[in-house]
């Protein structure tokens, strides 16, 4: 409870400073997940040419790569989490609106910044937590169970990295729904989605 009340605290200072700061926030922020997002292709490319190359070493010349199944594993939450804030910025995130698409524009707007109100609240308690985890994983110098050894903190770390600037993100988004003038959209050109106008 005592910590829940300190997220709180948390989320609420960091609302406040993003709403007064929005005009700087929001643009260092898309700059943020474009980077992210480029780190997390450049995962995607590198672990299907080392599982290329575990395939080709373990077929073609009877000697597999140690700690492959493990390495992989490590680096799918990096690549997922570093680039979930950015997806969410351009609105490709899987929803479900067969309701909301049947309401007049101003209770779709309502109904958007309800939903991503309660979202906001949820990554932050998700980012809270993972990042106690993977700080836990770090004091202790977790590591995989078998050679050789890689450390686990790196991947669990992504997890809170990806849901904090998820919050952030669409925090910034009920802004822009709120007030699209003073909260102008910082998103990709190709997001559409929860735009004032709707």
């Amino acid at each position: 409870m005592h910590e829940l009340l300190i997220l709180a605290f948390g989320v609420a200072a960091v609302m406040a400073v993003t709403t007064l700061a929005a005009r700087v926030v929001g643009p260092a922020l898309l700059r943020v997940e474009q980077l992210l997002l480029a780190g997390s292709v450049a995962v995607i490319l590198f672990v299907m040419a080392f599982v290329c190359a575990e395939v080709l070493m373990r077929y073609a010349f009877n000697s597999p790569i140690p700690g492959h199944l493990e390495s992989s594993e490590l680096l799918v939450p990096v690549i997922v989490f570093l680039a979930i804030s950015y997806t969410q910025s351009t609105h490709g995130h899987v929803g479900m609106d067969l309701l909301v698409e049947n309401l007049s524009p101003a209770a779709r707007r309502y109904a958007t910044v309800a939903t991503l109100l309660i979202s906001i609240f949820v990554c932050a308690v998700l980012a809270f937590f993972s990042f106690k985890n993977a700080l836990q994983m770090w004091r202790y110098d977790d590591v995989t169970m078998s050679p050789p050894y890689f450390h686990t903190w790196p991947s669990a770390a992504a997890i809170p990295l990806g849901y904090a600037l998820t919050a952030l993100r669409m925090f910034i988004q009920v802004l822009h729904l709120h007030d699209p003038a003073r909260f102008p959209a910082s998103e990709p050109e190709e997001g559409g989605g929860f735009h004032a106008a709707e």
